[in-house]
């Protein structure tokens, strides 16, 4: 058995109509923005939900790093396991936002499994296989004192039976249950199963992404909330709020409050990713403008723009983003030194570039400005 979704309260609804209205607003503005804008901001909202959700498992790597595994960068400063953990989820991520428009998808217990072994196939151990569904009992720790079980799930012989039900559930229309509701009440099913060994939460986030991005005309890079969910104090109301749902799996309860958590979150999100977006789009017109009275190449704004969002660039993501050889990626970012706008930090492979002296300051006033969060039930 399943959890039932819950009845939505007027408020329930006026905060999903303010979400839809965001989504909506901004479908818009990604459409009708230069690609060149809009496919940085797409590459740091995959690293940012990549790192945040690892973050939750105890995996910490910065967004930036994490926007450098993306873009192939070997020379990253950061642990074995933590670069493993980063590229294994980063794949699936990215085979996920392939999927948002195919047209003959379904889901399967197959699918499920072979995602799992994406996130996992590196970690598969007699123990704890990956890939397929556990062999024995599983449990969730308290976060205080790890000998106490915070969560017990089903019994291993009931795991097929619980997932082929949510499998032919995920596989039903819905036209009564909103698609945001139901991507939540998705994450709340498979994470309350635990069905695999190890793994479960970031598979159950990435369940809820994809879910998501299929039911709407949004790019799936801007559909995750885990970003959200891995902001420290939101992790700890993550953890809170599936601990209130019991220490065994209950599926005849009243799960209005995960419904209410997740539309907040999806409300912040989309306000997040709208002040991002807007900040992006004013950094990188202010930093043409500098370009322009300094007689600098055009080309070189997305490198400062780099600097300005992410706190740094490397040689490998500028040629990339502008599609140059090493030779001449090299040669304008040794310029740029040269003039103190950037100031390189390490040495040979594994240099970066950060902001120097004659960086334009009101474009990192503005990249650094903080943001306000309203909470869409407040008051």
């Amino acid at each position: 058995m399943l959890f039932p979704p819950p009845a939505l309260s007027d408020e329930d609804r006026r905060v999903l109509g303010e979400i839809d209205a965001f989504r909506y607003a901004l479908c818009l503005q990604v459409r009708s923005s230069p690609r060149k804008w809009t496919e940085g901001l797409r590459k740091f909202l995959t690293a940012d939900a990549v790192a945040a959700s690892n973050s939750i498992e105890g995996f910490k790597v910065s967004t930036a790093d994490v926007e450098d595994l993306l873009e192939g960068e070997r020379e990253v400063d950061i642990s074995e396991e933590n670069r493993e953990e980063t590229l294994a989820y980063q794949r699936m991520m990215t085979y996920l936002q392939t999927l948002h428009d195919v047209d003959d998808f379904r889901y399967g217990k197959e699918f499920l499994n072979a995602l799992h072994w994406m996130l996992q196939g590196h970690r598969h151990s007699p123990r704890k296989p990956a890939g397929q569904w556990r062999r024995g009992a599983v449990y969730v720790t308290d976060a205080r004192n790890p000998r106490i079980a915070a969560y017990t799930a089903p019994e291993a012989s009931e795991v097929p039976a619980l997932m082929a039900e949510l499998v032919a559930w995920l596989n039903t229309g819905d036209d009564a249950t909103h698609p945001l509701v139901k991507a939540a009440m998705a994450h709340l099913h498979l994470v309350s199963i635990h069905p695999w060994a190890d793994g479960n939460g970031r598979m159950s986030r990435s369940l809820q992404t994809l879910m998501i991005a299929r039911a709407g005309e949004l790019a799936p890079e801007f559909s995750s909330i885990e970003a959200w969910l891995g902001s420290p104090g939101n992790t700890w109301e993550y953890y809170r709020e599936l601990q209130q749902r019991g220490s065994t799996y209950l599926p005849e309860q009243d799960v209005s409050a995960w419904v209410r958590f997740n539309l907040r979150a999806y409300h912040q999100q989309a306000q997040t990713v709208r002040n991002h977006f807007d900040r992006s789009n004013r950094v990188w017109l202010l930093l043409g403008e500098f370009a322009r009275l300094s007689g600098l190449e055009e080309r070189v704004v997305s490198a400062l723009h780099d600097v300005a969002m992410s706190g740094r660039v490397r040689r490998t993501r500028y040629g990339r983003a502008e599609d140059l050889s090493l030779q001449r990626a090299q040669r304008d970012l040794r310029e740029l030194v040269a003039t103190d706008i950037l100031a390189p930090v390490g040495r040979t492979r594994a240099r970066f570039y950060t902001a120097g002296p004659a960086f334009p300051e009101d474009a990192l006033d503005i990249a650094r400005t903080p943001m306000s969060l309203a909470d869409p039930y407040a008051g």
